[in-house]
């Protein structure tokens, strides 16, 4: 297919191609893996400058999404591709292969860098969903920092760089541009920008900027950080937000606030505990959803009053597809019990749903919350259950909202009326507020750079 490019894709492109560390914030459904590849296609093939490339991505964008752009445009037919995925042994054979970009998902970072025994002999890294190493803890971003001096560019690329607050960001550019901007050690970050929050005498437990933070924090990233959205470059479908509440019974509302208030809750002879508050939310959670799990993992049945809202919308859906989302097990065990539904995990899958012959879908948003275009088979979603990953919720929703899609899309949010539900959908709302500060305080403008 020939590669016609949108104006603000050809400004994504080129500001690759000037900056060596670039931050790529790109709304779900503009096209960040074409302009990418553009830009390496160019710096191979045109200026010579770098010669073999290493993509990052998420296990599924990694395997279908990275080969399928790079086999889909005539003006990259001379990249040479193999995918590191598999067993070990398949991974060395793809990384031994003499290729432009070698493609390998996120989870085997440590094992490229520290045990494959394959020198590390890249001269251009790129980390798809960049969000993915907001962690400075983790082992990914630890491996990949120790090699990080030998490579020469770098891009990195998500819709969601700071979904759970400002401090996301230090690991973030630290990977980028070592330290240049926010500093290169998060305690020196952290003590100029932030400041303690909840607390007890001991301990620390979270921070809040400063006054001013936020704005300094901009500031410092602009010249290597471009936002776009995809509503200001693309004509987007139209969407609706739906919340549908349900009620609780009487039993069913005081077995809810026992649990609440107690931490434990004796159920039909079963104890369930909540040992701490995060233990105390995933119960809560679980009991809004309508099924709780007991000490002994064993599934205790609260109450239907989901799966009677989620028939009344397959109903009212007319035979029109409809995606699930769902969080827990037992809501996909109870969902699938209820109906007739398909999950969404393979290749084939995704062929399926996009090709209409799937009436009813259900996915988890961890697992198909990246890289997947499934707006061809439906523009119905259902969240059964919500997730306080606002990354991830707004993936999923992305798999349906986005270009190329034909119809009005429908949201469809089902919440247990005076339950962790309603602060969840809250708390989604007031993150997507950091979220798209950011977004705004460093949006390109194609006439006059970042703004």
């Amino acid at each position: 297919m020939q590669y016609k490019p949108h104006d603000y894709q050809t400004y994504a492109t080129n500001f690759i191609l000037k900056n060596p560390a670039a931050a790529i914030l790109l709304d779900m459904g503009l096209g960040k893996s074409v302009i990418t590849l553009t830009a390496i296609e160019q710096l191979i093939y045109d200026s010579f400058d770098v010669h073999r490339v290493l993509v990052i991505a998420p296990l599924r964008v990694a395997r279908d999404t990275w080969p399928a752009e790079i086999q889909k445009w005539d003006h990259l037919h001379d990249v040479t591709y193999a995918v590191a995925i598999g067993t070990a042994t398949e991974r060395k054979a793809a990384l031994l292969q003499q290729v432009n970009i070698h493609i390998i998902n996120r989870e085997n970072v440590p094992w490229l860098i520290e045990d494959s025994g394959i020198p590390f002999h890249y001269d251009m890294l790129v980390i798809d969903e960049l969000s993915s190493f907001k962690s400075y803890q983790a082992k990914r971003f630890r491996s990949l920092l120790r090699v990080r001096p030998k490579v020469k560019r770098i891009v990195g690329l998500t819709g969601t760089p700071s979904s759970n607050g400002l401090m996301d960001l230090w690991a973030e550019f630290r990977l980028l541009d070592m330290g240049q901007r926010l500093g290169r050690f998060i305690t020196h970050y952290r003590s100029e920008f932030f400041q303690p929050d909840k607390r007890n005498q001991q301990m620390i437990f979270s921070y809040k900027p400063k006054p001013g933070a936020e704005e300094e924090i901009y500031r410092r990233i602009a010249d290597i950080t471009i936002s776009m959205k995809s509503k200001e470059y693309l004509t987007m479908p139209a969407l609706v937000r739906n919340e549908i509440s349900v009620q609780l019974s009487k039993r069913e509302r005081n077995m809810y606030d026992t649990l609440c208030s107690q931490l434990v809750l004796s159920l039909d002879g079963k104890e369930i505990d909540a040992v701490n508050a995060a233990a105390l939310s995933n119960k809560l959670c679980q009991m809004a959803n309508g099924a709780v799990y007991d000490e002994e993992k064993r599934i205790i049945p609260i109450h239907d009053r989901k799966l009677d809202a989620l028939e009344d919308i397959l109903e009212g859906a007319n035979d029109k597809p409809v995606l699930i989302a769902y969080w827990f097990k037992h809501d996909l065990l109870r969902i699938q019990q209820r109906f007739t539904v398909r999950e969404i995990k393979t290749s084939q899958d995704i062929t399926d749903w996009n090709a209409g012959v799937i009436p009813v879908a259900i996915l988890h948003p961890a697992s198909a919350g990246h890289g997947l275009n499934l707006q061809q088979g439906g523009s119905t979603l259902v969240w059964f259950g919500l997730t306080w990953s606002l990354k991830l919720y707004q993936q999923t929703n992305a798999r349906l909202w986005r270009q190329g899609q034909t119809d009005t899309v429908v949201i469809h949010h089902i919440l247990t009326a005076g339950t962790i539900d309603e602060t969840i959908m809250k708390s989604l709302k007031e993150k997507n507020k950091t979220q798209a500060a950011l977004i705004d305080a460093v949006r390109a403008s194609l006439q006059g750079g970042s703004l």
